[in-house]
């Protein structure tokens, strides 16, 4: 056990009284954007845990999805009003460090969650393996076509850390299956619409197409209705396990969903950045493992995101690889 899971696990009645003594602080959360739901799981998970420790969120999200020069502004509107503590989701892991160091000269404490920024001082990182996602993933998906076929890519955002590594990841099961064709890989930036309009083009170039591989479940979603409109049929996974994505399982139109975990990152983010105001034991690095949501193992993914609770400290601290 490391020295700060030992710490966080012997300190239990020091812990609670300290944080009912220091209940108040305010923690800005920062987030991509309004139109893929995996992110609405983030800021749902900080939420329940702000409420359980008696701290309050407030909410940044650019109304242009992804959009650097708003979350720029958003920096520096935050900066102005000087939050206890930050929860920060990178529109951009490379372009934001400009941002995140005028946070760190803030001296505003921050963490660092979903994608890792390439840069900037942060109290932690809370994640998932998005390599493992996406080879896992993959590999139910090239299971459940017999191990040949032709797959298609929908990839997110070019460039960012997370389509990097969950395509990065495809393209590795697709290897494993030597009789599987991979007929194309394009981007589709995350977004539902653009997940129906580049399936909709993929269609009309390639008649056979037995299994679409989306780096997340918008696209995912997006995929299923270009399929449908075109009565078409294809196995279909995505990524990030949103109920979206639970409930096209439980209908069949949805094979899988890597699980991304949202609002656990939400929670524990959250729990890391009000801990640290509150001088108790953190932890500096979650990776969260990959499990692959399907028709198995759904129900306990079933659930109203705002009636789910976040794990103890004990439990958030033992998933910690740092």
């Amino acid at each position: 056990m490391s020295k700060s899971k030992l710490l966080a696990a012997t300190l239990p009645a020091i812990l609670i009284s300290t944080a009912a003594l220091a209940a108040g602080e305010t923690i800005a959360v920062f987030t991509k954007n309004q139109t893929n739901p995996y992110f609405q799981t983030v800021r749902i998970g900080a939420e329940v845990a702000a409420k359980s420790l008696g701290a309050k969120v407030v909410h940044y999200i650019p109304t242009k999805p992804d959009s650097i020069p708003e979350q720029l502004s958003q920096v520096e509107d935050v900066i102005v009003k000087k939050p206890s503590a930050i929860v920060f989701v990178p529109v951009d892991y490379k372009a934001m460090v400009p941002g995140v160091e005028q946070i760190n000269d803030a001296k505003i404490p921050i963490v660092n969650v979903t994608d890792r920024s390439a840069g900037g001082k942060f109290l932690a990182f809370v994640g998932a393996d998005d390599y493992s996602l996406g080879l896992e993933t993959a590999r139910f998906l090239l299971k459940s076509i017999g191990g040949k076929g032709n797959v298609v890519i929908l990839e997110g955002v070019k460039g960012s850390l997370t389509n990097i590594d969950r395509v990065r990841g495809f393209n590795d099961a697709i290897k494993e299956a030597k009789e599987v064709k991979l007929l194309a890989s394009q981007p589709a930036n995350y977004q539902r619409l653009q997940g129906l309009q580049v399936m909709e083009n993929l269609m009309q170039s390639h008649p056979q197409i037995d299994g679409v591989l989306a780096a997340n479940d918008a696209m995912a979603i997006g995929a299923i209705e270009a399929l449908d409109g075109a009565n078409r049929k294809a196995k279909v996974v995505g990524i990030n396990g949103t109920q979206e994505a639970v409930d096209a399982i439980k209908s069949g139109k949805l094979l899988a969903s890597g699980d991304y975990n949202g609002f656990l990152q939400g929670c524990i983010g959250t729990m890391v950045a009000i801990r640290s105001l509150r001088n108790e034991p953190t932890v500096t690095e979650v990776v969260l493992k990959p499990t692959v949501v399907n028709a198995s193992n759904y129900q306990p993914y079933d659930s109203p995101l705002e009636s789910r609770s976040c794990p103890s400290w004990s439990e958030a601290a033992a998933m910690a690889s740092k």
